[in-house]
């Protein structure tokens, strides 16, 4: 199958089950909104400037889990137990009920069900790469294969020391995980890869959320490439 034909299957595939995502949760998403609303002064939603096709800005929407003036430059990244949460906001984030809304971006294309972490975009502009913009190849997804490999994220498995801001801690450690996933799924994407994600990801969200996860801190490496800028698969740690 060609590259055009793979890419234009994805985003038929992408249509279809976006829109019968927003068919079965849009009164969860209706009933979240709501909530928000009365828990919490302004916006239900929220925009967050993430990086998408060819590092284009776009709008993620989500269920706003924050107090409005939350975020600046030096707080993108949200810690494990942070304190800026609110009680509701907890909750939309633990069963990833603040994640629907990107059903939309879906629809719009600037996202995908299956693709790499959408990464904030000021974040690409000042910290990628060269070789890192290669994660930007395909549409962001909503659903992720470091997602799945580190449910429920990678600030719980490995929490920021005490005296180092969550967000160095990020750039440091965490970043180059996740790119490194993301360039391995461009270099291996299929429809095939795409369902397993989707299915490990189901599975997450039914079933692990219910569990403790057992940290994995000591399986956290720094991903190395080779010389000609390909991501060794052996570095990841990582089967679907």
């Amino acid at each position: 199958m060609s590259n055009v034909l793979k890419t234009n299957a994805k985003r038929v595939l992408d249509i279809v089950l976006a829109l019968c995502a927003l068919v079965v949760t849009g009164p969860l998403i209706l009933l979240g909104a709501l909530l928000v609303k009365l828990t919490s002064r302004g916006p239900a939603f929220y925009r967050a400037k993430r990086a998408g096709l060819g590092g284009r800005p776009f709008a993620m929407f989500k269920l706003r889990t924050m107090p409005i003036g939350s975020d600046s430059p030096d707080r993108k990244i949200t810690a494990a137990e942070d304190e800026r949460v609110t009680a509701l906001g907890r909750w939309l984030r633990k069963f990833k009920i603040d994640e629907l809304p990107q059903f939309w971006n879906v629809l719009r294309g600037e996202m995908a069900i299956v693709g790499p972490r959408p990464e904030d975009w000021e974040i690409v502009a000042h910290h990628y790469t060269a070789q890192q913009r290669r994660a930007l190849e395909v549409r962001p997804g909503i659903a992720s294969p470091v997602d799945v490999k580190w449910y429920p994220d990678l600030t719980y498995h490995d929490p920021a020391p005490p005296g180092v801001p969550i967000q160095e801690h990020y750039l440091q450690r965490h970043l180059p995980i996740q790119v490194a996933e993301a360039i391995r799924y461009v270099e291996r994407q299929s429809l095939l890869l795409d369902f397993e994600v989707i299915l490990r990801m189901i599975f997450c969200v039914l079933v692990r959320l219910w569990l403790t996860p057992k940290r994995k801190k000591n399986e956290i490496r720094n991903p190395k490439t080779e010389n000609d800028g390909r991501v060794r698969i052996s570095d990841f740690g990582f089967r679907i």
